[in-house]
């Protein structure tokens, strides 16, 4: 049985170094999800998914869906769980969600991603040696490869094959810092130019600090309703169309299929295009919000998302087909290098933008022109995993 599902509803934490406790994080995110869409209480909640990676280290506790729902008074009788896939675990929530409802077995889940990233200074070696965890520990973290030396070795292989320049990379985080600029709820509030970006710390070469997502709090709340239900509650969702996700029996670096591709992002994809009856992605899709962790990854991400041939990602940035009023606006609401990137929390994020940019709620200076289609992307690890989701812009 599969049936239409679309995100009716959301909210945000502000994001940033917070003087917010991981509970409280997940009460503002929640109350706001719930202010959003006031036709729908905690008491209609069938199912709760919960993205969160790192919560015993950076939160000390664990079984979180749990108190998620105890803290937003959520009675769940189908379907709890809390999801962690790295980076990427706030669209595996948002996928088994959607999975649970278009087969039937309920038919309004709460999504809720939560992350609690900046601890005192006591425990913040802890805390930041554990990113090494998303990695192989063994393998890769004792040798030094946590997130920015790896992505420094993928965008120095890239530009030695491709000769993709410094100033292409500085591109996609100036275009992205200078979104999130506008937007209220993001960590970095600043334009940026090119300049900036490489007059910036050299942090692992090529990469500059700016080059470079943020350690950030923050959660990010969704509501996800059958068609049926939702035609009871508001006028317009957004429909997921298509979802994939790939890994190539890979974890550690040196079992990677390449260092300057990431097949198995299109092998996502194309799943989520098919599902999606979507032929032409560059002809049919408006807005994308993709993981631009580092900003090498947007670049290289353009190319296995089928946009662009392998190698021409840096055109792609460098003719301007990328902003808001090019072939696909791309990070709108500033990616996780002006948002800043709390890991379980960021695919609720992606989605959530999509759809506000579907009903034409972000703030003026960075609305996609009349979107109608989305797409949602995210990698995790070492880029080992890639999940992909599309939606459409739905008038009920």
């Amino acid at each position: 049985m599969t049936r239409n599902v679309g995100i009716v509803g959301g909210g945000h934490t502000k994001w940033g170094v917070r003087e917010a406790s991981y509970k409280d994080l997940i009460q503002e995110a929640g109350k706001a999800t719930f202010e959003d869409v006031p036709d729908v209480s905690p008491d209609d909640i069938e199912g709760l998914f919960v993205g969160s990676v790192q919560p015993e280290r950076f939160a000390f506790q664990t079984h979180v869906a749990p108190m998620v729902a105890e803290l937003l008074g959520v009675d769940v009788d189908s379907m709890i769980a809390r999801t962690e896939l790295a980076c990427a675990s706030g669209q595996a929530a948002l996928r088994y969600a959607w999975l649970a409802i278009a087969a039937g077995q309920i038919d309004t889940a709460l999504v809720l991603g939560v992350e609690k990233m900046n601890l005192p200074r006591e425990y913040a070696a802890e805390a930041q040696t554990s990113m090494a965890d998303v990695m192989d520990r063994e393998f890769d973290g004792v040798n030094g490869f946590n997130a920015p030396p790896y992505f420094a070795m993928i965008a120095q292989r890239h530009m030695h094959e491709y000769d993709t320049t410094r100033e292409q990379l500085a591109l996609v985080a100036a275009k992205n810092k200078t979104h999130a600029a506008s937007n209220a709820f993001a960590q970095f509030q600043q334009e940026v130019s090119v300049d900036d970006v490489v007059d910036s710390f050299e942090l692992s070469p090529p990469l500059c600090l700016y080059d470079c997502s943020g350690v950030t709090d923050g959660a990010a709340g969704l509501i996800l309703m059958s068609e049926e239900k939702a035609r009871e509650v508001t006028d317009e969702a957004a429909w997921i169309t298509g979802s994939g996700q790939a890994c190539f029996a890979s974890n550690s670096i040196n079992n990677l299929p390449s260092m300057s591709a990431w097949p198995q992002a299109t092998t996502a994809a194309e799943q989520a295009y098919d599902q999606a009856g979507i032929d032409d992605p560059v002809a049919e899709l408006d807005v994308a919000e993709v993981h631009d962790c580092f900003s090498i990854s947007e670049i290289v991400e353009y190319e296995d998302l089928g946009w662009v041939e392998k190698g021409e990602g840096g055109k792609f940035i460098e003719e301007g087909r990328s902003e808001l009023d090019g072939d696909i606006a791309v990070n709108p609401r500033g990616g996780l290098l002006g948002c800043g990137h709390p890991l379980g929390a960021t695919g609720v994020s992606q989605a959530l933008e999509v759809f506000n940019q579907f009903r034409g709620t972000v703030e003026p200076d960075r609305q996609v022109p009349d979107p109608e289609t989305g797409l949602i992307h995210n990698l995790s690890g070492s880029a080992s995993v890639h999940s992909v989701m599309t939606l459409s812009r739905g008038r009920l």
